[in-house]
């Protein structure tokens, strides 16, 4: 006897998924240290495992790199340019005639522009001449940028690029349901929150290493205050100096390490020379790092999301950050973590309650590995690739199920 049509999510059904030809453009991706670089590496890592065939379009970063191939992974690499006060990080130049040519002959099922410079505009002008389906995300906050760079000014005119630029394109991904609020609120259209996930395997408490602390000069009894992040003008690091200044008022036996480079490297040690600079790390030094700390400030109000802070929380740190992005979706204000409401003097405040009370700092550390366990990348993957298919024209817009009988083999039932 057959069965009645039952309802199967489309991710239940392997066998049954569409294996798409994606091509990816980005300006940025590793071994450039950065959040869209890192985030677009996990999603296409996610998305091999899937079985879908992944066109990779960036900048050639220097002269020994070399595009990888194999069947299910192949690369295109464009000229480009190191951004100024950045030289490790570069912008593509415009390839329009490049991609059209490539996507003429290998034509994907679905292009997605992770990045809004001068090579994901010439990739918008290729799918539009082809006639390609195209989703983008927007994962920097260009815009807010301007104001800490001295040219205010330039605001509203990178806010009416960024939305004609996006709404050209099927679907916007957005990291948060806060930034879709905000974004919808500017006229942009189509938005789609992809969150983030978190590697709880190589961000873990237990790489705890005494060695690191005492390279750093912290004694067993010390509190050692972290960032992680770009140091630069726009990641507010004038209110994490407050807050740590604060913090040693409360508390002698602070120590503060910087994780990371940049252009306001020597203002901040020139402010806090006692600090321990300790550069750009990666992999499991980068997570020792983490365990090996305490408490973990996050300054930044400029952020789409802030892949640092779920690091931080899946390493059971005890994370001060305003109520904005990552923060905002992820921390239970007082129960695994601090939550300031954007003024730097609430931020400056709840990082000095903490350096005199290293029991609740202690406890919201291991609600935030609690609350980092259920951010699993798979999830996040899996919702990506949804909208693809859907952008692609595979699965129909609002589609979340498919009603299958027992002709497609789901077999008798007594």
């Amino acid at each position: 006897m057959r069965s009645e049509s039952v309802p199967l999510l489309v991710e239940q059904l392997p066998v049954m998924r569409r294996s798409l030809r994606i091509a990816v453009v980005t300006e940025t991706y590793p071994p450039e240290i950065n959040g869209v670089s890192m985030s677009a590496a996990r999603f296409i890592d996610g998305l091999r495992r899937r079985n879908h065939q992944i066109q990779l379009i960036r900048p050639r970063q220097d002269r020994s790199d070399k595009p990888g191939s194999d069947p299910q992974f192949s690369e295109t690499l464009t000229r480009g340019l190191p951004i100024p006060r950045y030289p490790s990080l570069r912008v593509g130049f415009p390839a329009k005639r490049t991609l059209t040519q490539l996507w003429s002959v290998n034509r994907p099922d679905i292009v997605h522009i992770v990045t809004e410079g001068p090579l994901g505009w010439s990739a918008l002008q290729a799918v539009t001449k082809l006639k390609l389906p195209v989703v983008s995300d927007f994962r920097t906050n260009f815009h807010a940028y301007s104001a800490h760079y001295g040219v205010g000014w330039l605001k509203k005119p990178i806010l009416g690029y960024l939305r004609k630029f996006h709404n050209r394109t099927r679907f916007t991904l957005v990291p948060t349901e806060t930034m879709r609020v905000e974004l919808a609120a500017q006229g942009f259209r189509n938005l789609e929150v992809i969150s983030r996930g978190v590697d709880t395997r190589l961000f873990d408490p237990n790489r705890r290493s005494e060695s690191l602390r005492r390279s750093w000069g912290a004694g067993p009894g010390d509190t050692v205050v972290l960032y992680v992040g770009r140091l630069a003008p726009e990641k507010n690091l004038t209110t994490l100096a407050l807050a740590f200044e604060a913090m040693r008022a409360r508390n002698a036996k602070v120590r503060l390490i910087f994780v990371g480079d940049g252009p306001a490297r020597a203002e901040m040690e020139s402010r806090i020379p006692d600090a321990v600079f300790a550069g750009t790390r990666t992999g499991e030094d980068l997570a020792a790092h983490y365990a090996s700390s305490d408490v973990f400030l996050f300054p930044s109000l400029t952020e789409t999301y802030g892949n640092v802070t779920v690091e931080a929380m899946a390493s059971g740190l005890a994370v001060v950050a305003f109520d904005y992005a990552a923060a905002r979706e992820h921390i239970r204000d007082g129960v695994n973590g601090m939550l300031a409401r954007n003024r730097s003097e609430d931020f400056v405040r709840l990082a000095a309650d903490l350096a005199s009370d290293f029991v609740r700092a202690r406890d919201m550390g291991r609600q935030a590995r609690t609350t980092a366990q259920s951010l699993d990348w798979e999830g996040v993957v899996q919702r990506l690739e949804g909208i693809l298919l859907t952008a692609a024209g595979i699965v129909t817009p609002g589609a979340t199920e498919l009603r299958l009988s027992a002709d497609l083999s789901l077999g008798d039932t007594p």
